[in-house]
């Protein structure tokens, strides 16, 4: 068994990018947001950690904040951080997809 280290990094960048943002602009969505999903991409590859075709939470959680912080970027226009979370988002729907074949 291997541990999903890319999963639980991408889980720490989220609640980091949350933090980053309460401690910048004072936003508590974004604190509570990237605490949420952050423990839930946790989550997720803990479940990948112990059995790599279960990615169902992985996947979910990636998904939303594709389409979130995709559609962010678009309406702010902004790389940092809607477009690189959003990016790093759809890479990871990738990697997990990938695990399944």
């Amino acid at each position: 068994m291997s541990v999903d280290w890319l999963g639980f990094g991408y889980a720490a960048f989220v609640a980091l990018g949350g933090a980053v943002g309460y401690i910048r602009k004072g936003s508590k969505v974004s604190l509570i947001a990237g605490l949420f999903f952050g423990l839930m991409a946790a989550y997720g590859a803990y479940w990948v950690t112990h059995d790599p075709r279960d990615i169902k939470i992985s996947l979910f959680t990636a998904f939303i904040l594709t389409i979130v912080m995709g559609v962010r970027f678009k309406r702010t226009k902004k790389l940092m951080p809607a477009g690189i979370v959003a990016g790093l988002s759809l890479l990871m729907i990738l990697r997990l997809i990938l695990l399944l074949v």
